[in-house]
């Protein structure tokens, strides 16, 4: 008996040696999309989700099978490099934001041109669509903020803020706000109707890279060269949270459909996963070598993508990086 407790002994010590010392399994690893030959800058989901389109410093838009990662179409805007492109809600105009001052509006059907909108003074930063009908609104280096028909080409309006150029627009869920941020380190939100200022937030410490509403427009969240990104409260223009955490430049931000996380992208080739409610990370992945430019969810929140100075796109499985420390 005593033997049979002995040997029983040394099975379960084994058996726990072999748990405390066991091999975590392995971390899943993303999807690499590889076609640019430079920084991309940009990554956007179709509206439907089938489709994911890229751009970047040559000058090209691509677009790739979401389902399969296959590049499906290449456009060429020769002698441009794109800082950011936008779908339309519908999905059937893809805009992009050129050195040259232009904006470029292509068919993701053919990967073809479909026009050129110009006003600019000089190369514009970023590109986003209202979430209904045809208008577009375009940030710039001339410190001005375009509103546009893209249906037409047509210029609707102007706004002026301090004259420092404008790094991000982004249009509230119910259309009827802009938020753009600067490099005055400040974010402004906009009344679209009247195409006049309607708040100024202030707090960053260096500019405001990227803003982004939460679906329900109650929050918006802005990135910067500070290395923060700061969730505020829209309707009292007061900050609910900073999250800290990146060593370099917040370039990208973004909600999931839910508005329950956030995605952030940044120069130290991470992309950061947050509660929004809480304010607290979720997970760190390791992206882009050399720095993180672009993250998007899919309309369906069941991928990540990001974008980024080695020149590809990863895409996640969201499902897989939810559990902190999976990279």
């Amino acid at each position: 008996m005593r033997g049979l407790n002995t040997k029983f002994a040394i099975l379960l010590l084994f058996a726990c040696a072999g748990f405390l010392f066991a091999k975590p399994a392995p971390a899943p690893s993303p999807d690499i999309l590889r076609g640019h030959q430079g920084v991309v800058r940009s990554v956007v989901f179709s509206p439907d989700g089938r489709m994911l389109a890229s751009a970047g410093d040559d000058g090209t838009v691509r677009f790739w099978d979401a389902r399969t990662g296959q590049q499906i179409g290449v456009g060429r805007s020769r002698g441009n490099t794109i800082r950011s492109i936008a779908f339309s809600p519908d999905g059937r105009i893809l805009a992009s934001a050129n050195s040259d001052g232009t904006i470029g509006l292509w068919d993701p059907s053919t990967a073809q041109p479909a026009g050129t909108l110009r006003g600019h003074r000089d190369r514009v930063w970023s590109v986003d669509f209202a979430p209904r009908g045809t208008m577009l609104a375009s940030g710039s280096k001339d410190g001005t903020i375009g509103l546009w028909d893209a249906r037409t080409g047509k210029e609707i309006g102007v706004l002026h803020g301090s004259g420092a150029e404008v790094w991000s627009v982004a249009f509230s869920p119910d259309g009827r706000t802009l938020a753009s941020g600067s490099e005055d380190n400040l974010v402004r939100l906009w009344d679209v109707r009247s195409q006049k200022r309607a708040d100024v937030l202030q707090g960053h410490a260096a500019a405001v890279l990227s803003v982004a509403f939460s679906p329900d427009g109650r929050t918006l969240a802005s990135g910067s060269a500070d290395r923060t990104i700061r969730l505020w409260d829209v309707s009292r223009g007061r900050v609910n949270q900073i999250l800290t955490g990146h060593t370099d430049r917040v370039s990208s931000v973004a909600f999931s459909t839910d508005g329950r996380m956030l995605a952030s992208g940044a120069g130290d080739g991470t992309v950061r996963l947050w509660d929004v409610r809480s304010g607290k990370s979720i997970n760190v992945l390791r992206a882009n070598p050399g720095g993180v430019c672009a993250v998007a969810f899919s309309p369906d929140g069941r991928m990540i993508a990001s974008a980024g100075r080695d020149g590809s796109i990863w895409v996640w499985q969201t499902r897989d990086v939810m559990q902190p420390g999976r990279r």
